[in-house]
Parts: C-alpha cells; sequence; structure tokens
C-alpha cells in the first residue's frame, strides 16, 4: 500500500518528548523526531535501487541530473503510535506510485484520466504545428514572400525618388517659364506640368498595385499553411486552459476537521487568484494522507536531496521551509485549528538592541545597525532605524537613502533634510558611494579574490528568496577579497558595485559565486546564532561642504 506509516521502535525515540505545537513550516529548526525520520529516509535514498530517477550523486550516471525536495511527516496513529510518512515534490523517475511514499493529492499520471488522454491530444497538436512549421514547401514561401516584401519596398523606394526627382525639375521648369511665357501660355504651360504630375501618381499606383496583386497571391498559398497553424494553436490555447482548470478543480485538500477545498477555491482567496501550479509538494502531499487516514500529524521536515539547480539555492542532504508561493496558501487551509509553532516573522529580533549614532550634523547621521533591527518598518514590526531616529529627533522626519537586511549589521546613513537626501541618494544611484562589507563564509575560499557577475530576479514562487537567472535577471556585481581562513571558515570583505536584493548572500552561497553561504544565513545556507554579514566600511561627499567622509565600524563576530 503506497504511504504506508512506518513505525518507529521504542529504542530510537526514547527520552524525545513529543512536539507542543506542529511545526511552523516556513521557518523551523527541525524536532528531534523530525530528524530521526529525515535520517532514515535518506538512508533509503541512499541505498535505493529500483528509482530510476538520476539525482546526479553519482558520477557515471548518464542523462539529465535532477535534484528533488523530500519530506517526513511525524504522526500518531489512533492507537498513539508514533511513526513517520514520507513523500517528495512532484513527480519521481516519471511516476507518482512509489510503496515508500504518499500517493499525490490527484494523480495526474493515471492512464485513462482526463488529465494525460488531454495531454495526448496537445501533444498530437504539437506534433502538427511542428510538421507544418517544418514543411520545406511552406519554409520557401514565407521566404519568398520576404524576398518579394524587399524587393517591393526597393522598387517603390526607386521609382518614389525618380518621381520626387521630376517634382524637382518641374518646379524648377515652373519658375523659368513664369518669366518668359504671358499668362495664355503659362496657363497652358501649367496643364502640361499637372498632367505630368498626374501620370507620375498614376505609374506609383500602378507599380503598387502589381506588386501588391504578387504579395496577395503569394500569402494566398501561405495561408493554406499558416492558417491551419493559427487554428491548431488556437484550439491548443482553449484545451490547455480548459484543462488546467479542470485540474485545479481535481486538486481537493482535507483538513484535520474534514472541510475540503479545491485549489481554485484556495488561489481565488488569495492576490493571486489563480493557482500557480498543482499542489504537488511534499509537505501538502503528507497532510493529505495523514488526514484522510486518521493520523495525528506532529511535526514535519523538508529537506534537498540531489544535485542543486542552476537557478536556486539548494544543498544536497539540507533542510528547508516550505515554499511561500504555492504552499502557504494551501497550508492555511490544510493546518486551520492546528496549533503552530511561533512565526518567527512576527517577532522582533531587533528589541532592546541600541541604534548607535556614528555621527550626526544638521545634514545626515550614520548609525551603526545592530543586526535583527528593520532598516524601514515592516508589515508585522514597526521597530525599526528610521522609527527609532523619528522618535529621536522628535521635529525631523528621517528619510532613509539605502537599507540593510533585517539580519544584516553595519552603517546605515539617513538623510535630515530633503537636500541631503537627494545629493546622496544621486551619489547611491550613480555609483560613486564605496560601501565594503565584511562576512564569515561556511567554507573555505582558495581563492585570494575576485569578481563575480550573476545577475539576480526575485523567486515568485518563494519570496523574499532570489534566484539567478541569465535572461530575466537585473545586472548583479560583486567583488571580494579573503581576509582570513580559520576553523572551516573564510572571513572575506565584499565590495558590492550594483546593489540588489540578497545580492551578497546570493553571490556567497550560489555555485556560480563562491560557492560557500554566509555563516548563518537561514535562507541560502544554514542558520546560526546571526547572519555573519557587516556593513564596516561606508565613504561619500558631504552634501554640503564637499568633503569625503569615510565611516568605519569592525564587525563583532
Amino acid at each position: 500500500m503506497a504511504g504506508k506509516v512506518i513505525y518507529f521502535d521504542e529504542s530510537e525515540i526514547e527520552g524525545i518528548d513529543l512536539p507542543a505545537r506542529f511545526t511552523f513550516p516556513f521557518f523551523y529548526e527541525p524536532h528531534p523526531l523530525a530528524l530521526i525520520a529525515s535520517e532514515k529516509l535518506k538512508n533509503y535514498l541512499q541505498g535505493q535501487t529500483d528509482l530510476d530517477h538520476n539525482f546526479g550523486l553519482d558520477r557515471d550516471a548518464e542523462g539529465t541530473a535532477i535534484g528533488k525536495m523530500f519530506g517526513v511527516l511525524i504522526v500518531q496513529d489512533k492507537e498513539g503510535k508514533l511513526g513517520y510518512l514520507a513523500g517528495f515534490s512532484g513527480k519521481l523517475a516519471n511516476s507518482n506510485d512509489h510503496s515508500y511514499f504518499v500517493p499525490p493529492v490527484f494523480d495526474m499520471l493515471t492512464e485513462d484520466g482526463f488529465f494525460l488522454k488531454g495531454q495526448y491530444i496537445l501533444n498530437d497538436i504539437n506534433r502538427e504545428v511542428k510538421e507544418i512549421e517544418a514543411n520545406p514547401d511552406y519554409i520557401a514561401l514565407q521566404q519568398q514572400l520576404k524576398n518579394l516584401i524587399a524587393q517591393t519596398e526597393r522598387e517603390l523606394a526607386d521609382f518614389k525618388g525618380q518621381l520626387k526627382a521630376n517634382k524637382l525639375d518641374r518646379k524648377k521648369q515652373r519658375e523659368f517659364q513664369k518669366q518668359t511665357l504671358d499668362p495664355e501660355a503659362y496657363a497652358t504651360f501649367e496643364a502640361l506640368m499637372i498632367k505630368g504630375s498626374l501620370h507620375d501618381k498614376h505609374q506609383l499606383n500602378l507599380l503598387g498595385a502589381r506588386h501588391e496583386e504578387q504579395l496577395d497571391k503569394l500569402r494566398s498559398r501561405i495561408a493554406i499553411f499558416s492558417d491551419r497553424v493559427e487554428t491548431l494553436k488556437k484550439q491548443r490555447r482553449e484545451m490547455s486552459a480548459g484543462l488546467q482548470q479542470q485540474l485545479f478543480e481535481q486538486y481537493v485538500f482535507v483538513n484535520q476537521q474534514g472541510q475540503t477545498k479545491s485549489l481554485h477555491d484556495i488561489f481565488s482567496e488569495t492576490v493571486l487568484g489563480v493557482p500557480s501550479a498543482a499542489g504537488e509538494c511534499a509537505t501538502p502531499k503528507l497532510l493529505q494522507y495523514a488526514f484522510l487516514q486518521g493520523y495525528t500529524p506532529l511535526a514535519m521536515a523538508e529537506f534537498w536531496w540531489g544535485t542543486s539547480p542552476k537557478s536556486e539555492i539548494r544543498v544536497h542532504g539540507q533542510f528547508y521551509p516550505a515554499c511561500t508561493g504555492k504552499c502557504k496558501p494551501i497550508l492555511k487551509h490544510m493546518l486551520e485549528g492546528i496549533e503552530l509553532d511561533d512565526d518567527p516573522l512576527l517577532i522582533n529580533p531587533g528589541e532592546n538592541k541600541p541604534l548607535d549614532i556614528v555621527y550626526e550634523d544638521d545634514h545626515f547621521v550614520v548609525v551603526n545597525k545592530p543586526h535583527g533591527l528593520l532598516s524601514v518598518p515592516g508589515i508585522n514590526i514597526t521597530d525599526s532605524v528610521y522609527t527609532r531616529l523619528k522618535q529621536r529627533f522628535e521635529t525631523i522626519d528621517p528619510m532613509i537613502i539605502h537599507r540593510l537586511d533585517m539580519a544584516t549589521s553595519g552603517l546605515l546613513v539617513v538623510a535630515k533634510t530633503k537636500e541631503a537626501h537627494k545629493h546622496i541618494q544621486q551619489q547611491f544611484l550613480k555609483r560613486t558611494v564605496t560601501k565594503c562589507y565584511t562576512a564569515l563564509l561556511n567554507g573555505i575560499i582558495s581563492d585570494a579574490e575576485g569578481e563575480i557577475s550573476l545577475p539576480l530576479r526575485g523567486d515568485p514562487e518563494n519570496r523574499p528568496c532570489q534566484l539567478v537567472c541569465f535572461e530575466h535577471g537585473k545586472k548583479a556585481v560583486t567583488k571580494w577579497k579573503v581576509v582570513d581562513r580559520q576553523n572551516g571558515k573564510t572571513k572575506v570583505h565584499f565590495w558590492p558595485l550594483t546593489g540588489r536584493t540578497h545580492q551578497l548572500r546570493m553571490h556567497a552561497a550560489h555555485e556560480g559565486g563562491l560557492n560557500a553561504p554566509i555563516l548563518g544565513d537561514d535562507l541560502y545556507g544554514i542558520s546560526a546564532d546571526r547572519l555573519h554579514l557587516h556593513a564596516a566600511y561606508l565613504a561619500f561627499t558631504h552634501p554640503v561642504s564637499g568633503e569625503e567622509m569615510i565611516f568605519e565600524m569592525a564587525e563583532d563576530f
């Protein structure tokens, strides 16, 4: 039976307390029971021979390597016995049916199901479109049309040039004859000029009509192919939309109270309005099976298994939260009525941490922001550099020029006047401000220095995380230099030449960068007591005096 609960031996879990509340899926440290279950699942994956899936861990494996997210759900059955369920996101080895894992919420791969039948039809449409677009006659006709259009444009341009010369000649003749002919003779001459002008226009119209006739004949021959392609593409769009709508209605999620909601209904309550994809992530699949079997869920954990994808940060064997794009709306429904661990986003880690004033005059202030304090008020937390300075200044509204991530500490300049804000902001926009960060990386960097250029964009499925994207990403460049190496860690200086969100964190962690996440980076690495990233140096021109202002603040890690 797919998804059979795997019970713990008493000796495996002796002395471990049950979780007081269910795991907060979007930010967590795995519970000891989840760690044991995850280790057992990893051992299974390490030794499995039945899965025909290339995770990229075997150097001799051929084909495309694809890593995958796996998850465990700690459950208690009706008799009180403890065990775990195992699941994976999406499909595995082109199948949803694996004895060790829970089944999908809805099996799209059922042979007689509407989805596969629809896919077969769509595949037939795609195949016919490709055949038409590759037809030699169609390609030859398109090239003939392209050549004829170019020829038409050349001939019409040449003829219009001749007509322009004729018009200029007629103008000169008019000016000359007007001086020599009497009015009656000039009227006869002018009639001849007008006749010549009309003749030129008529010839231009005839030339255009001849070419248009040739083009129409060629377009008619092409339309035999292109009209069929457009008909097929319209059919494909309509069928694909209908198939997707039907699919989203089939994805029905249940919660502990037995209440059900379709994927379509769940996302209709969000700002997105429509689902971004099917709901086959690991945690929803695990909860769905647990609820249907009458198990009580106690804790969850998800980890990545296999080679890292090219765009996002995923490290083999490392734990990650559930995604926010697809899972968050689904889990809001599925976990309704279940008491969860605290959401850390609602807790202010900067509370009671002092905001040190490094420099202040009538125009701006430079502060040393502690890690954990926001630069500006957030959705859930208002305490920030802005609110603290506003309270301190009383009559002045501080103007934030640049920001540091909540988890990043260090130097931040804030304007006290509109003029200072505009002047310093322009320096940031023109990239004449010098910024240097100190970071402690979780790994040894062998090279001494270098430059990283990896374009970044936001991950719509998992905000606020970023993706490396060479197609749609914005340019992001960072210079770096090693300061020290010890105890498996590397201290570096970063000089960001651009200012993208999470630029230093991504450039440190991504395999195309330094492939060593910043210590304590809970988004792209492993959490610790803090994110070891500090804005240590800031230099810019004073907005009034023009003096070079240089500030330095050593890190405290």
